[in-house]
């Protein structure tokens, strides 16, 4: 827009005049930013209806009101990068391949104040090198630009990318930011910096004080914990080594894994790359209790640490106790997630081969069903589980689970997979289709399935957890035990004139009818947290105020689900008689009870949610 067409438009409306600088960088050539049309470059300015013609991507030709542009549209300076993408791209491109640092800089060079924030700075480079590969630039552009002297790099992602004035170097600037802080925690991770810089023989300053402050941190700071303390004083020796300082330094590494009972917490806190060297002190500082620690820390380890501790067992030769712990843990259901997951990704290894041989089994597939259904029992969300995942990405891990099954294994474990809470249906589905591609009749499960479930059952989490605590035991303990008693009753001889044989018998037909049922019970649940209950009328999870007709005595009863009763406490399930005459009933109105021979009135007083009284 020209002068002329600038005060027109001002004339017409004066309210524009503060923003007559911002109206007349609007001139045909210009690039823009607008904040729903995005990158875009002006065109022309058509003074007869008084609009701004802007190509934007995928809109050509777009009028606009220059007064509507103010508070949406920015128009960019000549060294903006989206800018000179268009108008140098040569260069750009030759940047963003070989030099992502200078091409920070040059970024920065271009906002006022040659500064920043990380948000700003990041959403113009993702425009300028494309969404689809900005997250692998980045992550690699910014180690580049930590190191460039001309850059400081903010801490938080509020903070701001300022181009200095002066050059400072990545391991002065390090320097500096040691000295500033007061914070233990800090203080550690930047020694750790320094080392690699040591490493490369790029500091030169004198790292004494440096030394001083990391050892002070470790040793009288109440900010970090056991395993940072480890951490650090780990940082501190190393420091001390290459710095060719004597180490006389306390607490050592030793005194601070003296107590065996601290070892499982500072593992789960330890940094990744310090898991292998604090396996080797486990190693040096408990070398008789070693061994037993070490399967400890296996049993509790999660992700990277559980790979870790299996080679380390290996390595120290312990390859048979470690193949016959890991069967034990299977039969005593105590291989948990991450050393199933670990087995499960390993089974095929040529290195694991003979410690995983005897575990690849239905067996396993058993104890993988029971680890996923205990960790979603456990979620207080919906966050994915790593062994339920892979369970449904890896096409041939049930098949090689099931090689060895019968039929019968197979259809157990098929119901397993159906009552299991961590799945969806359409995953259970898929999961059981495997199945049945390698036993047809399991067919027979979805055939029962479509012809029509059962009513569903509303139920409570600690009700549900009891119902399959209960099951978990019947399968776990009292049918195992059973089989036991049957082949020990066997061995009295004659049959016929065996009562501990028969005896033994029923139990087993009272057991298996008790399983079939808990798990009939088990598929119609659903577990509910009675949020969705409303005031409107009675439902499930509800408290309802009611007033006996005949007496006048008024009583509130709490409405929860299938299983939750507890008459002492007015707890009543939905199913039960009276709950199923209150379902559906709003204030006033009244309902008929029958209790054995007489028949009871109630008014509905009042109600209220279950769940609004549990969170108070």
């Amino acid at each position: 827009m020209n002068s002329e067409a600038v005060s027109a438009l001002i004339a017409k409306t004066p309210t524009l005049k503060p923003a007559k600088a911002k109206l007349e960088s609007m001139e045909p050539g210009a690039y823009v930013v607008h904040r729903s049309w995005g990158f875009g470059q002006i065109k022309s300015y058509d003074e007869a209806s008084q609009k701004l013609i802007i190509d934007f991507k995928g809109k050509k030709g777009h009028p606009m009101d220059p007064a509507f542009c103010i508070s949406t549209m920015e128009v960019l300076p000549e060294r903006h990068l989206l800018v000179r993408k268009e108008t140098d791209s040569k260069r750009i491109s030759q940047l963003i391949a070989e030099d992502p640092a200078q091409l920070v800089v040059e970024a920065l060079e271009a906002y006022p104040n040659n500064a920043a924030t990380v948000i700003e700075l990041e959403i113009t480079l993702a425009q300028v090198i494309g969404e689809e590969k900005f997250k692998k630039w980045w992550s690699a552009a910014k180690k580049a630009v930590a190191k460039d002297p001309r850059v400081a790099v903010p801490e938080k992602k509020t903070e701001c990318y300022v181009l200095r004035e002066t050059p400072v170097s990545a391991e002065d600037e390090i320097l500096e930011q040691f000295n500033s802080t007061r914070s233990a925690r800090r203080r550690i991770a930047l020694a750790e910096e320094l080392l690699g810089a040591i490493g490369k023989k790029e500091v030169k300053g004198d790292l004494s004080a440096v030394l001083k402050g990391v050892a002070d941190a470790v040793k009288d700071s109440n900010q970090i914990d056991t395993a940072e303390r480890l951490y650090g004083a780990a940082i501190r020796d190393n420091l001390a080594k290459a710095l060719g300082v004597e180490n006389s330094f306390e607490p050592t590494q030793a005194q601070i894994m003296a107590n065996v009972r601290d070892l499982p917490a500072i593992a789960e806190k330890i940094p990744v790359q310090f898991q292998s060297r604090f396996l080797e002190l486990v190693q040096e500082t408990h070398p008789i209790e070693a061994r037993e620690i070490l399967f400890t820390l296996l049993k509790t380890s999660q992700g990277k640490f559980t790979t870790e501790v299996i080679n380390f067992l290996v390595e120290q030769g312990h390859s048979d106790e470690l193949a016959a712990t890991l069967k034990r843990w299977q039969t005593e259901q105590n291989l948990r997630a991450p050393v199933l997951l670990w087995i499960v990704k390993n089974r095929h290894s040529k290195k694991f081969a003979k410690l995983l041989n005897d575990l690849i089994t239905p067996r396993l597939l058993g104890a993988i069903f029971f680890a996923i259904d205990y960790e979603a029992l456990q979620a207080s969300s919906a966050r994915r589980i790593p062994l339920a995942d892979i369970l449904s990405d890896d096409p041939d891990l049930i098949s090689d689970l099931l090689s060895t099954a019968d039929p019968e294994t197979a259809r157990d474990l098929a119901n397993t997979l159906m009552l299991n809470q961590g799945f969806e249906e359409l995953t259970k589905k898929s999961l059981l289709a495997r199945f049945i591609k390698i036993f047809p009749k399991i067919q027979s499960l979805v055939a029962a399935d479509a012809e029509g479930k059962e009513e569903q059952l509303l139920v409570s989490r600690a009700s549900y957890n009891r119902k399959r605590e209960e099951y978990d035991t019947i399968v776990a303990k009292k049918i195992p035990e059973n089989s036991k008693a049957i082949a020990s009753a066997r061995e009295h001889g004659d049959l016929r004139e065996n009562s501990e044989f028969k005896m033994a018998k029923q139990d087993q037909s009272v057991l298996m009818a008790q399983k079939s049922q808990l798990e009939r019970d088990l598929a119609r649940a659903r577990v509910t947290d009675f949020t969705e209950a409303t005031t409107d009328h009675v439902g499930v999870g509800t408290v309802v105020e009611v007033r006996n007709n005949q007496t006048g005595a008024t009583t509130t009863y709490t409405i929860l689900g299938a299983w939750d009763g507890d008459p002492e406490r007015h707890i009543i399930s939905y199913k039960t008689a009276f709950g199923v005459a209150l379902l559906g009933k709003k204030p006033g109105e009244t309902v008929k009870v029958r209790a054995g021979n007489t028949e009871e009135d109630y008014t509905i007083v009042g109600i209220s949610r279950y769940a609004d009284k549990a969170a108070s």
